[in-house]
């Protein structure tokens, strides 16, 4: 879409219509104390040509390093279609569609996401995205806080085994409302929700317990079980999923007898680039008796007055977000965009193609364990299944290994040490379809010769006498 700016001329023009002589009198009520100086460190505007330049050195800073880093963001193939189609003006440039009548294309495209990330999940209801994964489980705390009408407490279980950040995001969202996360921590020995933990909070009041597959660590939980320790205890389970991991694993509408109740997770996975930090999009899906606690847009299909097919928002009226805290979200960005590419990509791969791509991902994980196990005092930290990430055990600093493998050109994993103090040395690797035998070889070798030259031995350490 063209930009054309207003020259200084159609802005004086505009002024005298309406009587005023500057645009600073436009704004006179606006206290000088709360006025900010010029904004000095913002450089002069450039042209076109200069632009570029810039943009194309600002994204060679990023370089093109062999990626082994996971922790939420995957690197995957993406077809070239989905961004060649969504990048067509049509979608590009669309937002929420309040008026239906203009906007069937987006509205319709909306539709078939909610369809097939209902069939991903095995849930009842999607809505239409939301801003990203981490304030998409905000939103089902909220949710579940909502619909959970025997409990009062206000109160969720959280497990440390969830990712840390968000963890954090929830907390700072849901903390004003009085809502409070109680930390429920893991087994050492596997990397799952330890259950025993979990007994010291059976027949107390909460309103959910959070479920997540794969968990951080990568390891797979035991989700039917957890689901129905849930259920008897009088809590919604809330299932927080990688959606490529639910084309070859139990979908979460499918948990124990009854299922979870919620279901929400990142859409990254589905057809969006690691572009430095996103954008990315939330997705959020539930039982249909719970549809009327959902936050977000939900698009209904109907017929018009000819017996067309037609689409229209439904369910909810676009007044009852401006209810403040009585509002099922006033904070529910629909990542229109990245949900359209997310469509393309799950139409043009399709079920099988999706399932293909997930166990290749599987594959490659066990192949670069295997690999990097095999080098001295490298070892895996927990048992039992994972789905594309695994942590290993460095006998070196995870910060000086990790540090010394980006010097190499080798994006070598996810530093344990901060969020999870106990895993001192640990770090989080991760290998997807795109990670070829040669990758898991280079960085198998770049390892080894940073453990012999950072790791000395004890008769090293000996003083020359």
């Amino acid at each position: 879409m063209p930009f054309i700016p207003h020259t200084e001329d159609d802005i004086q023009e505009m002024l005298a219509v309406i009587g005023v002589d500057s645009i600073d009198t436009l704004f006179d009520e606006i206290p000088d104390e709360l006025r900010c100086d010029e904004l000095k460190a913002i450089p002069a505007g450039m042209p076109e040509m200069e632009v570029s330049r810039l943009m194309q050195a600002r994204a060679r800073e990023d370089g093109q390093p062999l990626c082994f880093l996971g922790a939420g963001a995957y690197d995957h193939h993406i077809p070239a279609a989905v961004w060649q189609l969504t990048t067509r003006g049509e979608f590009y440039t669309a937002y929420t569609p309040y008026q239906a009548e203009a906007s069937q294309g987006t509205l319709q495209l909306l539709y078939e996401y909610q369809s097939m990330m209902t069939a991903l999940t095995g849930m009842d209801v999607s809505n239409a995205s939301l801003y990203d994964g981490a304030s998409a489980l905000a939103e089902a705390v909220l949710m579940a806080v909502r619909a959970n009408r025997k409990s009062k407490s206000g109160r969720i279980l959280m497990p440390r085994t969830l990712h840390p950040l968000y963890r954090r995001v929830a907390h700072s969202i849901v903390r004003n409302q009085g809502i409070e996360l109680v930390e429920v921590g893991y087994d050492g020995k596997t990397g799952k929700i330890d259950t025993s933990a979990l007994e010291q909070y059976a027949g107390e009041d909460f309103a959910a317990l959070v479920i997540p597959q794969p968990n951080f660590f990568g390891v797979l939980e035991n989700v039917d079980e957890l689901t129905e320790w849930a259920h008897a205890n009088g809590m919604l389970a809330i299932a927080i999923v990688n959606p490529l991991a639910m084309s070859i694993l139990k979908p979460a509408g499918e948990w124990g007898e009854d299922g979870a109740d919620i279901c929400c997770g990142e859409g990254q996975p589905m057809g969006a680039p690691l572009a430095s930090g996103g954008p990315y999009f939330g997705f959020l899906c539930c039982r249909e008796k719970l549809v009327r606690q959902m936050p977000g847009r939900i698009i209904g299909k109907t017929v018009d007055l000819d017996g067309k097919p037609g689409y229209a928002l439904t369910l909810q009226a676009r007044e009852q977000h401006i209810r403040r805290s009585k509002a099922t979200s006033n904070i529910c960005t629909n990542q229109g965009l990245m949900v359209t590419a997310a469509t393309i990509h799950m139409a043009i791969m399709g079920g099988e193609g999706l399932q293909h791509m997930a166990a290749a991902c599987h594959g490659n994980t066990e192949k670069l364990s295997q690999a990097l196990c095999s080098l001295p005092q490298v070892e895996s930290v927990f048992e039992g299944p994972v789905f594309h990430e695994r942590v290993l055990k460095l006998p070196l600093s995870a910060k000086d290994a990790l540090k010394a493998l980006a010097a190499h050109n080798v994006l070598g994993g996810f530093d344990l040490s901060d969020d999870y103090p106990e895993l001192d040395s640990a770090i989080l690797v991760c290998a997807t379809e795109l990670r070829g035998e040669e990758d898991i070889e280079q960085y198998r070798s770049k390892l080894e010769r940073v453990i012999a030259a950072q790791v000395q031995t004890p008769c090293q350490l000996k003083p020359d006498w």
